[in-house]
């Protein structure tokens, strides 16, 4: 009977030394065509040009850590520029909100004194327009709203023993230069069209009371038939 495993194991040695001895021949022929391609001067130059990227790459390891670096200080100040900022911000809206509130003051400083004003007003304007213009109030003077809109004074009046209305604003002061008077001159307009429009069809007297008005804004008020009352006449 044929022993089957020797013969196996026998194959094997003789096929493993037979590879071993043909990787030793590759090996050998590789150093000889080394040897015949390479001189020694040759791979002196290679392994200096080896050491020379080596120190290259070094520097440029180093250079890339350092810009790495400056990265890092770049994005830090990004963030002192960014948290200045946001301060910067807060301290306008901080602002902001100082002006608002400023403004808010002013405007409502700037109503009491219009309504001390027109309250003057009230007080002097009856003697002064029957003085003046024979114009007689026969009742109170007073503010009124008409359809949204604040009439500064409002009145019933007699003249030449008709009946009119007194329909009036307070400014404090009237410039041509300084201030549209169209704007003025039209709105007291559109209030005597109101007052016709509530309180019947009647002859209105326009008027406007401030501290001082300019000779322009005085002419083109008595263009537009508007009396105009400084502070200082009555």
């Amino acid at each position: 009977m044929i022993d089957t495993l020797k013969i196996y194991e026998e194959l094997r040695e003789e096929i493993s030394d037979l590879a071993a001895k043909k990787i030793a021949s590759a090996i050998g022929r590789v150093y000889e065509e080394l040897a015949n391609v390479v001189t020694k001067q040759e791979f002196k130059e290679l392994r200096q040009a080896v050491g020379e990227l080596a120190e290259a790459q070094k520097r440029t390891e180093q250079r890339v850590e350092e810009l790495a670096e400056a990265q890092k200080r770049t994005e830090q100040r990004v963030e002192e520029l960014a948290e200045a900022q946001r301060r910067t911000e807060e301290e306008v809206r901080k602002l902001a909100k100082g002006l608002q509130d400023t403004r808010s003051e002013l405007g409502g400083l700037s109503r009491t004194i219009s309504y001390a004003f027109e309250n003057e007003a009230f007080r002097m304007l009856p003697s002064f327009l029957k003085a003046k213009y024979e114009i007689e109030i026969f009742e109170r003077l007073v503010r009124e709203e008409i359809a949204g809109k604040e009439i500064n004074i409002f009145g019933r009046a007699k003249r030449n023993g008709d009946e009119i209305f007194i329909i009036g604003e307070a400014k404090l002061r009237l410039d041509e230069k300084r201030e549209n008077l169209e704007e003025v001159f039209s709105e007291l307009e559109e209030k005597e069209k109101l007052v016709k429009k509530e309180y019947g069809e009647k002859d209105a007297i326009k008027v406007l009371i401030t501290h001082f008005a300019t000779k322009g804004a005085l002419r083109r008020a008595e263009e537009n038939n508007i009396i105009v009352v400084q502070s200082f006449e009555w």
